[in-house]
């Protein structure tokens, strides 16, 4: 159910099944009110060349393949919230893999570490997953880390 077709029954702040922390829910109907900044964070995660990625398993985009990524919350830097989402997603805690001993997360069905020509590109979740693979390329190619932020239609 959308934010626009919610009607605003009485709410109780409680833990979503599934989740780890409190959201406001309706007592009614059940929506849950995600109060975050909508600002995705995530990582681009090897282990030597290969290149992690998580298949979803929630929606939206349920089965698709993903970088370990996903909305920041509330008070939380940008680095915290990428090591969150990392460790939901695929039960690691830092970018950097100091290990290849992976396992899905509640938020994926699988986890696997890739090379770059055995990338499902037609699979993946969001343009921005392989807008961030390919930047992540490019960058390690030329030594430019600089921040960028997603392009135009992304």
């Amino acid at each position: 159910m959308s934010d626009e077709n919610h009607r605003r029954g009485p709410s109780v702040r409680s833990i979503p099944e599934g989740d780890n922390r409190e959201r406001m829910i309706c007592a009614e109907c059940g929506y849950i009110l995600y109060d975050n900044p909508k600002i995705v964070v995530g990582s681009v995660t090897r282990w030597g060349e290969r290149i992690l990625l998580c298949r979803r398993s929630i929606n939206p985009r349920l089965g698709y393949w993903t970088l370990p990524a996903g909305y920041l919350e509330l008070n939380e830097s940008a680095s915290a919230g990428a090591e969150r989402e990392a460790w939901e997603e695929a039960r690691i805690y830092r970018a950097r893999l100091l290990d290849e001993a992976i396992e899905p997360g509640p938020e994926s069905i699988e986890v696997r570490l890739f090379d770059w020509e055995q990338i499902p590109w037609s699979e993946l979740a969001f343009p921005s997953v392989s807008w961030a693979l390919q930047h992540d390329r490019e960058a390690r190619a030329t030594r430019d880390f600089t921040a960028r932020v997603n392009p135009p239609g992304t």
